[in-house]
């Protein structure tokens, strides 16, 4: 196969992006281009390497092996370029993916105490979607992703290989109201009270779940405001403009003015923290930042 390092990029990008409209506008290309790079890459590979569908693209098997090998050639090269500059890192790098609820928890807890016991270890971190992070750390720009899942917990993605998970820890789902209102001075509310509230939601799309309003709540929500920012949403709560889902692991980052509630009549929410990353022998660097993340929670 003849198949440049720019086509690896494309091939990662849009394995990370899931479409070779959100590919371009990372890359700073066309979407012809991208549409180029794609079909130059599957006449060199001899097989077809993405699934175009409505909604974007996805990688078929042939299109995830090319994929592991682009991981390593990339990094290869990027590490090549900066022994060429003198610029090679003089610490251990981890990247790290968090989801947005557990990321205002977990993350500075998590990073204070790594810079005090494990001052080698260099952390970068990106927000996201758990679905947005696993397709990162599919296609190698992440070295590990701290993730959330819902009951039942089937396997994250439909991907092979499978990822290697480990549990960090179960947190309840739980509701952040104003301490003024209709919930002031309570713990504790009725599924059916929820039912006529503005609720303060995280908007849907094709790949990504609605985010803020309760599982099986027994009628359509009547959603007043739209936001993916953790802070926003909890301002608008204190506010008084509406009412989220939060995990109750975020009690300790709760802005004033916002209590939280525990749902009764309803089976309870139970929301599982994870630690995800590629199969395979695990860096020493990326081991120790999941055992500080462990033992951050387990001190919380």
């Amino acid at each position: 196969m003849d198949i440049s390092s720019a086509g690896l990029r494309v091939l990662r990008q849009i394995a990370e992006s899931g479409s070779f409209t959100a590919a371009a506008v990372r890359l700073g290309y066309t979407q012809s281009a991208i549409s180029r790079q794609a079909a130059a890459l599957e006449r060199s590979a001899g097989t077809a390497l993405f699934e175009r569908h409505p909604g974007g693209a996805r990688l078929t098997p042939a299109g995830l092996t090319l994929l592991r090998h682009a991981r390593t050639i990339l990094d290869c090269l990027a590490t090549a370029e900066q022994d060429l500059a003198g610029t090679a890192p003089q610490t251990e790098q981890v990247r790290l993916g968090v989801v947005l609820s557990a990321g205002a928890a977990l993350l500075p807890a998590t990073l204070a105490r790594l810079a005090a016991t494990h001052p080698h270890i260099s952390v970068t971190t990106t927000e996201g979607t758990t679905p947005t992070l696993l397709r990162t750390l599919r296609a190698g720009t992440i070295d590990l992703a701290l993730l959330t899942s819902r009951p039942p917990h089937r396997p994250l993605d439909g991907e092979s290989p499978r990822l290697h998970v480990e549990t960090v820890t179960d947190t309840e789902l739980v509701v952040a109201a104003a301490s003024t209102g209709a919930f002031a001075g309570r713990g504790t509310v009725h599924i059916d009270e929820l039912v006529d509230v503005p609720w303060i939601a995280t908007p849907a799309s094709a790949s990504e779940p609605l985010l803020g309003v309760w599982p099986g709540l027994p009628a359509r929500p009547h959603i007043a405001h739209r936001a993916r920012d953790w802070l926003t949403k909890l301002h608008l709560v204190a506010g008084g403009f509406g009412i989220t889902t939060v995990p109750s692991g975020l009690a300790p980052v709760l802005p004033p003015g916002v209590r939280l509630l525990h749902v009764e009549g309803a089976p309870t929410e139970v929301r599982r923290i994870l630690v995800a990353r590629l199969p395979g022998p695990s860096a020493a660097a990326a081991t120790a930042v999941t055992a500080v993340t462990r033992a951050i929670v387990a001190s919380a």
